[in-house]
């Protein structure tokens, strides 16, 4: 199975966790990610900079109408919710929130499914919320790959938890072997 696409539904402690992800990215990691991290409504993009600067991949923030490309990892931006069109290209809206949170993992998350199909892989992280257990739950219906953080690893177990209370992940990892996991699948 060849995968397409990677998307990560993250809150709480989700910076951490990102980073020890990306630190073992290795340089050249084809499969795109699409990421949704709950952030303030007025938080600026300098994070996503910095990000940038220290890792080997590169993070951007996705814009309206952009297509994915490979070798790329892109994130939500603040108070935007981010769609993935059939077409392989970002859609930006202001709808209302979707459980407390826009960004919303399950906005993206559905989105993807539909997009992707099979070819996707839905992974949720660290969180104190509920919001990607629909998305996640989609994803699967869809024929795509759940990898959900092992709440026991998770800074915030309430989002993994939930998850898994409502689907029966292909995967339950740390965080490590998430990384690993994404390397064997999606190494070209």
């Amino acid at each position: 199975m060849s995968y397409e696409a990677i998307v990560i539904g993250v809150s709480s402690g989700g910076l951490k966790a990102m980073k020890i992800i990306f630190s073992h990215l290795p340089k050249g990691f084809k499969t795109p990610i699409i990421i949704v991290q709950h952030v303030s409504a007025h938080s600026d993009s300098l994070w996503i900079q910095l990000l940038n600067d220290t890792y080997t991949i590169d993070i951007k923030e996705a814009d309206e109408k952009e297509k994915i490309e490979d070798g790329k990892v892109y994130f939500a931006p603040p108070n935007y919710h981010l769609l993935i069109e059939k077409d392989k290209t970002f859609s930006l809206t202001i709808d209302e929130r979707v459980n407390y949170a826009r960004p919303s993992i399950d906005v993206l998350f559905e989105s993807a499914a539909e997009a992707y199909k099979n070819k996707l892989i839905g992974i949720i992280l660290t969180g104190s919320n509920s919001d990607g257990t629909n998305g996640i739950k989609r994803i699967q219906e869809c024929g795509g790959l759940t990898i959900v953080q092992d709440p026991k690893t998770a800074e915030a177990a309430y989002m993994p938890r939930s998850a898994i209370a409502a689907i029966q992940p292909d995967y339950i990892l740390s965080l490590e072997e998430i990384t690993a996991l994404l390397i064997k699948l999606c190494s070209n």
